[in-house]
């Protein structure tokens, strides 16, 4: 049994769905499909997860919303109309988008992650209608129906261990599970949605209670690559990667699987391959416990822009006992959380996103810092990138921060930061964000072309 998640791109349109349905008849072996709700049809269109989310606002607000409410059924019986659907799958999208607006707005977060989660319910229901029409059996499977039970915490919600117990149930049936991905149930039956794009741990979560050989996740790229083909031109494909590996990469940039996705997957030890839905031929990226093949010491280079470096001074830091839990503590007192902290003997870098930090909370954290720790001085550096080189082959490697230092040396980018984790997958950079494609562009130079 294989698991079959297929991405907003690969839904986007009829014509996307006839490619969808071709997927699943050329392997009999691909039994569960997640769908995501559709995404963009071209670079400038909306997505329905979008217009939903505007229309649970507008709702909340008592605002007009007649135009994106609109745009979603028309995006839906589009499709329909397209395909030639019978006409009662859409009566039951429009009665459940009714139902959802006059739904309980005391609690805004629910009412929201309600809305949130119709774009992925919906299409299942459109998909499973297709799959019928066109000869395959199929079954639209509702998460709370299937135990998908998840903590209670909207829009970042966490699948609950008893989920797997019973999801492994629907290994039982014989036609084509259909499944809306993003969103589960909690125990008294409210609906939370996992983290924007968590279609891709929905598809994790259903490998792994069903015990499945393969999770195949069918995007809009051939493979993942070595670096973001935005920055690089023509970077090379990679043909397998470890979880560990991946994880790096997805939270430091690359936007292709979700980077909580592999957790579930990992646990069971199934093997996860990207694909691309408009060219299913492609043997794309696989993603492994451990490398079966040769490969380089670098698998990849990603970056992420957004950070803010906290820099905290104080003589003699080291012989404080308890000073970094301290710095941590009054982070979390004003709701921050944190992302690497470096040190040296008198002094500590902490990094985190900055859209945590609003000018009130800076100026709070200052005056905490100096109060409360008595630290020497305190300065805040906005407009951080992080760079990211990735591979388990690095830690056999000599030379690694040799050749990385010397292509940013030659850009003239200066490092503001570098650190390495304790298990050596991955050397990370702190730069300007206005060098970070720069920078990107020079350490694929040297470990991808030089080396060649």
């Amino acid at each position: 049994m294989k698991v079959v998640k297929f991405g907003g791109s690969s839904l986007a349109s009829a014509q996307q769905f006839r490619k969808v349905i071709q997927i699943i008849k050329d392997d009999s072996a691909r039994k569960i499909v997640v769908v995501s709700a559709p995404g963009k049809r071209f670079s400038q269109d909306e997505k329905v997860t979008d217009l939903l989310i505007s229309i649970a606002n507008k709702s909340l607000a008592k605002q007009d919303f007649s135009n994106e409410m609109n745009k979603v059924v028309y995006r839906y019986q589009e499709i329909a109309d397209e395909l030639h659907l019978d006409e009662q799958v859409m009566e039951m999208i429009r009665l459940n988008l009714n139902e959802l607006v006059a739904g309980d707005k005391k609690v805004p977060k629910y009412y929201i992650d309600a809305f949130k989660a119709s774009g992925e319910d919906n299409n299942a229901k459109l998909v499973a209608a297709y799959f019928n029409q066109e000869g395959v059996l199929a079954s639209y499977v509702n998460p709370q129906a299937a135990g998908l039970l998840v903590t209670d915490e909207p829009d970042n919600a966490r699948v609950l261990p008893e989920s797997y117990d019973t999801l492994e149930k629907l290994r039982s049936r014989n036609e084509v599970l259909v499944f809306p991905g993003f969103f589960g149930y909690t125990k008294e039956g409210r609906l939370c949605t996992f983290s924007r794009g968590g279609s891709d741990i929905t598809g994790a979560i259903l490998a792994n209670g069903v015990e499945a050989e393969l999770y195949e996740n069918f995007t809009d790229v051939d493979a993942i690559f070595a670096a973001n083909p935005a920055v690089v031109k023509d970077p090379i494909p990679v043909a397998e990667l470890t979880y560990r590996e991946m994880r790096e990469l997805s939270y430091a940039g690359f936007s292709v699987l979700h980077d909580e996705a592999l957790e579930p997957a990992f646990k069971k030890g199934i093997p996860v391959v990207i694909k691309n839905t408009n060219n299913p031929a492609s043997p794309g990226t696989k993603i492994v416990k451990e490398h079966t093949k040769e490969h380089a010491p670098i698998i990849g280079i990603a970056s992420s822009s957004g950070f803010i470096n906290i820099y905290i001074e104080k003589y003699l830091m080291n012989r404080e006992i308890g000073f970094g839990r301290k710095v941590l503590q009054l982070l979390e007192s004003h709701g921050l959380s944190y992302e690497h902290t470096p040190s040296g003997i008198d002094n500590m870098t902490v990094i985190l996103r900055g859209h945590q930090m609003t000018p009130e909370i800076e100026l709070a954290l200052i005056k905490s810092l100096k109060e409360k720790l008595l630290v020497d001085s305190v300065t805040i550096e906005r407009d951080v990138s992080l760079i990211m080189l990735v591979g388990e082959g690095m830690r056999n490697q000599i030379g690694t921060m040799a050749i990385a230092a010397q292509a940013l040396r030659d850009r003239q980018i200066n490092i503001d930061m570098v650190n390495q984790g304790a298990s050596e997958n991955s050397v990370m950079f702190g730069i300007k964000e206005k060098e970070e494609d720069r920078a990107v562009e020079a350490l694929y130079h040297a470990f991808f072309e030089e080396s060649l």
